[in-house]
């Protein structure tokens, strides 16, 4: 598009640049995270468990700095977000039943997810709010995807280019090289479409309306997963799922106002 002149091209200096690299490496971890956690597991639990993205989020902003103090009620909902995920890991008659390599997967999503918000917040205001350097959400979101894809390349040569040709031979025979094809092709574009899409949205919306719509779009990938992909959901998880995403949704709400500053005693 910036070739074409449909959007104007970023105009960004080596500086500009340089920041931006630690929240592309932060993106590359954080998707490749959430992918794993799906690969390994059922996609249903791996949603279930990035429900604890807010956790993660507030630990980093209390001890990265500048430090970011929230309400306490905005802590307190960490309290159900957290519970809401234990419970979905109770199993009836089995006990606590997780996916220890899909968790794992998932919470290092979380974090870097975390570390990209934080690291990202000043970065992107700072672009955005200097017009010369035509860095709109879009323009943003095409950046940032960009130095992720350069972190992303040299990490799955390193780890996947010793069992490429056996995978992809099995999944030619079981479904066919053009539909493998057509399913990558169709799976990164919709990825970029619908991340370019929520970065512009939430950029033009309120908080609340953004939390909303977030909070919807868990429960429908949730369900709709648990549905395509026939994973079974026992009423633990369901309800434990539950309680974890009006959590988050909670504490996205409660996160936006302004922590109580401490009183000074007057002389």
């Amino acid at each position: 598009m910036w070739g074409s002149g449909m959007r104007k091209t970023p105009n960004l200096t080596a500086a500009d640049i340089t920041a931006c690299i630690p929240i592309g490496l932060c993106a590359c971890i954080a998707h490749g995270g959430s992918v794993l956690a799906m690969g390994v597991g059922a996609v249903s639990f791996a949603q279930i468990v990035k429900a604890c993205e807010p956790v993660f989020a507030a630990a980093v902003g209390l001890l990265l700095p500048p430090i970011d103090v929230k309400p306490v009620l905005a802590y307190a909902m960490l309290i159900p977000i957290v519970g809401g995920v234990g419970l979905a890991c109770v199993k009836e008659g089995k006990g606590i039943d997780i996916n220890v390599e899909a968790f794992m997967y998932a919470s290092v999503a979380n974090l870097a997810a975390a570390f990209k918000g934080k690291l990202g917040g000043s970065v992107t205001k700072s672009l955005k709010g200097d017009r010369s350097k035509n860095m709109d959400a879009a323009n943003v979101y095409g950046v940032m995807n960009i130095i992720s894809f350069l972190f992303t390349v040299p990490m799955v040569v390193f780890s996947e280019l010793p069992t490429l040709r056996g995978e992809w031979d099995i999944a030619v025979a079981e479904h066919g090289a053009q539909a493998v094809v057509t399913n990558i092709a169709l799976s990164g574009f919709f990825f970029y479409v619908y991340n370019e899409f929520a970065f512009a949205f939430t950029a033009s919306v309120g908080a609340v309306t953004s939390s909303v719509l977030n909070t919807a779009k868990r429960v429908i990938i949730i369900v709709v997963s648990s549905v395509l992909f026939n994973e079974a959901m026992e009423r633990n998880t369901v309800l434990g799922s539950a309680i974890a995403i009006l959590g988050t949704f909670a504490y996205s709400l409660t996160s936006k106002g302004k922590a109580v500053a401490p009183k000074t005693k007057s002389a």
